[in-house]
């Protein structure tokens, strides 16, 4: 606690410090009050030398905002004035005179309102001479229209009111003198016409010595003027210099507290370091003797000074002091003592009371640490901290280069979409740090095929990218592609593990195939999921008919989410035989969909569907309760096969959903038989076994079907018990065909099961030829079109019906 207080207390005598020494240089370079009374030229309080430092909207920037309400003020003084004037008039010289110049009058007064209204509104604000004599214009005008009243109302009136006249225009006189106008030129023309006019109408009426007087009013009147506006120039200009330096110092402090900046920097017009602070001397590794009165920019630059080979930073820097420019958090390499640093700075111009240049006052600080963690940032969002490979941000970037290049040049470019063929399996099995660690040899083997016209990166989990710029020469894609499966092909060793994963590829060339990047991403996508769909390791370029089918799939999908609501499901049932007896002892569940939409929809096009969206789930639920539901209406001795995917299986509560089907549907537990495939231990075996012992301890038979024809099941069926092993109808097929490797499997499996006390099931038996084959090769069981096709629940009974006929 007292090593943080004592941190707290240093860190605040150092703000203190950097305060005062502000305060100090601001109050040494404030206009001293002594300038107030100095004498102004003329043509500067008058706005005529164009001076900056003097010039009128400059000096009343920040009154603009209240301009609007006192120009309508004075516009509504004028108008009762002008009413005033007419009511007195009218009857004594008749509305036909009065009315025209009353809105003659009303005319320059609305002119007058809009030049007002320009220096309001930034948009419309034109330049200083173009709004100078647009005021002076106005002013004539209003003047001319004022004289012409005096010359004229009392002449047509013989005399009568002239005097309640002559008073309202010198009051208007005495009242411009102290309007601080903007143009104080066009006050002066204002009130020089106005006393030019009273003095001729008071000639006029004989009255020589009230002419006179009316002369030394005017010109007391733009004398008073002359010394108002004097007056309110040095104070403007007063209050200029203290907000100038206010904002240097508010500038400076506010950096120092917000950006944690530790020192000061100031230098003089030849850009040479003054009033050096201990902590700036301590930045540059000097003291501040050896650095007061040292150019910064060599102070700065160390050893490159000598050769002029300076960063881009420190040119940037000189450039802005150069022009005399405000610049804030500028990045600047700098050479401190032969080591290379960051600094950041800010910095402003200073210019004393005349308006003149006095150098530069700033902030800085050592930011090298933060650029180095920014760097770092920078590296993890364009790169994969796993396979240190370019991510997908890098890669989206260079696609999008690689496009811009083929339309300019003319040429091609692509797209390659890598995917992992059983990668999951490896994950699933062995855990994510082994599959990690594939992934980083899988990364090595890629960056190694790549040469500088190829970038590979990786988008995330195991899909790999690689952006070829120009892709013009014949067959590059091929090639590639080609060497990428073939590489990643080959085995891999991982902590004591050879592991086999395969690749596949699909690829789309731009700009043919896309003309952005989410169109390239997209139609190379479409590729590589053909590509996998075909069987993985392979290579598939993009067709614009994968459009249709990508199309076809998400309407498949929208419709297959409705089909169970819609009730467009139902079960076919395929009756298994004895091969002896040829007795039907049980009938696999084989569900049917017949879209409202579209039709009957073959199982291998929505099944695979169902699974990759999980939609199988709810759908092998329905099955299930379906399935026992309609088992109650046959025979005690006759089961019901129902085939379970690996999602439904891995399902935390399969075995619940299992007891309810039965529960439900008062099945007992001996007539359901689960079928699996060996697929199911590829992705999590513990689970998968454990779910199906709890199913078999409920009494229902688990069958393994199409064995042989996936990854080896020796392991498999010495850890679970199997009910039936079914062989796959390729095998029956090629045994009918006198295939000896078919003959040789077939006569393996029923030995196998036979010594392990499980039944064999054959599939697929089509001809009574095939049926007898089974029979002598020792098959228990068989399910084929030779016994009977996948028929509705109805037919299915009719069979029962029909042997209970015949037994009559």
């Amino acid at each position: 606690m007292a090593r943080k207080t004592g941190r707290f207390r240093g860190k605040l005598y150092r703000r203190l410090t950097i305060r005062r020494y502000v305060a100090c240089v601001a109050n040494k370079s404030a206009l001293p009050p002594a300038t107030l009374s100095a004498a102004l030229p003329l043509s500067d309080v008058l706005g005529l030398s164009r001076n900056p430092a003097f010039e009128p909207t400059r000096l009343r920037g920040d009154e603009f905002a209240s301009v609007a309400k006192a120009s309508r003020h004075r516009m509504l003084a004028n108008a009762l004035v002008v009413a005033f004037i007419a009511s007195v008039f009218a009857p004594l010289v008749g509305l036909a005179v009065v009315a025209p110049w009353a809105g003659l009058l009303g005319f320059v007064l609305w002119q007058t309102r809009q030049t007002d209204m320009m220096l309001v509104d930034p948009a419309r604000r034109a330049s200083p001479v173009a709004l100078e004599r647009r005021q002076s214009i106005n002013a004539v005008a209003a003047a001319v229209c004022w004289v012409g009243a005096l010359l004229v109302f009392p002449w047509l009136s013989e005399g009568a009111q002239h005097i309640t006249l002559l008073l309202i225009v010198l009051v208007m006189m005495i009242s411009s003198t102290f309007v601080f106008s903007t143009s104080p030129l066009s006050v002066l023309i204002y009130i020089a016409i106005l006393g030019i006019g009273a003095a001729l109408s008071l000639c006029l009426m004989g009255q020589w010595q009230a002419a006179g007087a009316a002369v030394l009013f005017t010109i007391a009147s733009l004398v008073a003027t002359v010394e108002v506006r004097t007056t309110f120039v040095k104070a403007r200009l007063a209050e200029a210099a203290v907000v100038e330096k206010e904002a240097v110092v508010s500038l400076l402090l506010r950096e120092f507290e917000e950006n944690e900046a530790d020192w000061l920097w100031e230098i003089d017009p030849a850009r040479r370091l003054r009033s050096v602070s201990p902590r700036f001397a301590f930045a540059l590794g000097k003291s501040q003797a050896d650095v007061e009165g040292q150019p910064l920019l060599e102070m700065i630059a160390g050893r490159n000074w000598a050769s002029g080979q300076f960063p881009p930073s420190l040119h940037d820097l000189a450039e802005r002091l150069k022009d005399r420019e405000h610049f804030s958090t500028m990045l600047v390499q700098v050479s401190i003592l032969g080591e290379e640093r960051w600094w950041e700075l800010s910095g402003a111009p200073v210019r004393d009371e005349q308006g003149r240049f006095t150098g530069f006052r700033g902030v800085g600080s050592d930011v090298t640490e933060q650029r180095e963690s920014s760097e770092k940032i920078a590296y993890l969002a364009r790169f994969d901290t796993l396979t240190q490979l370019p991510n997908r941000l890098q890669l989206t970037e260079a696609l999008g280069e690689a496009l811009r290049y083929a339309v300019q040049w003319r040429t091609r470019c692509a797209l390659l979409m890598v995917d992992l063929d059983r990668f999951k399996a490896v994950n699933d099995s062995l855990g994510h740090l082994t599959g990690d660690k594939l992934l980083a040899q899988v990364s090595a083997r890629l960056l190694a095929l790549m040469d500088e016209n190829q970038l590979c990166g990786r988008l995330g989990g195991d899909e790999f990218a690689i952006v070829i710029r120009d892709a013009s020469t014949p067959g590059v894609v091929a090639d590639l592609a080609k060497k990428v499966i073939d590489r990643l092909s080959e085995p891999y060793q991982v902590d004591h593990h050879t592991l086999y994963v395969g690749a596949s590829v699909g690829s789309a060339e731009g700009p043919r195939d896309g003309a952005n990047v989410e169109e390239m991403m997209r139609n190379a996508d479409l590729a590589l999921y053909r590509a996998k769909d075909s069987g993985g390791g392979e290579h598939c370029r993009f067709e614009p008919a994968l459009h249709a089918s990508a199309e076809e799939r998400r309407q498949l999908e929208v419709a297959l989410r409705k089909a169970l609501g819609r009730d467009e499901m139902e079960l076919h049932y395929q009756p298994v035989v004895d091969a002896r007896s040829e007795k039907v002892v049980s009938f696999e569940a084989l569900v049917r969909w017949n879209s409202a939409e579209h039709g009957f929809i073959s199982p291998g096009k929505f099944i695979p569907l169902a699974e990759d969206t999980r939609l199988i789930v709810p759908i092998g639920q329905w099955v299930m309760v379906k399935a026992c539901e309609e088992a109650r209406h046959w025979p005690e001795d006759v089961k019901v096969n129902v085939n379970v995917s690996p999602e439904q299986l891995l399902e935390p509560d399969f075995h619940n959903e299992v007891v309810q089907a039965l529960a439900v549907t008062g099945l007992r537990p001996e007539r359901l038989e689960i079928e699996v495939t060996e697929s199911i231990f590829l992705r999590d075996a513990s689970v998968a076994r454990n779910a199906l012992e709890q199913v078999m301890a409920l009494g229902c038979s688990v069958a393994l079907d199409d064995f042989g024809t996936g990854y080896s099941s020796l392991g498999y069926l010495r850890k679970l018990r199997f009910s039936t092993i079914k062989v796959d109808r390729t095998f029956v097929q090629g045994a009918a065909q006198g295939s000896a490797e078919s003959l040789a499997i077939i006569n393996a499996v029923v030995a196998m099961a036979k010594s392990l006390q499980m039944t064999t099931t054959a599939e697929g038996v089509e001809t009574s030829e095939e049926a007898e084959l089974i029979r002598n090769l020792g098959c228990d069981k068989i399910q084929g079109f030779y016994f009977g096709r996948p028929m509705p629940a109805a037919d299915a009974r009719g069979l029962f019906r029909m042997v209970r006929t015949q037994s009559a």
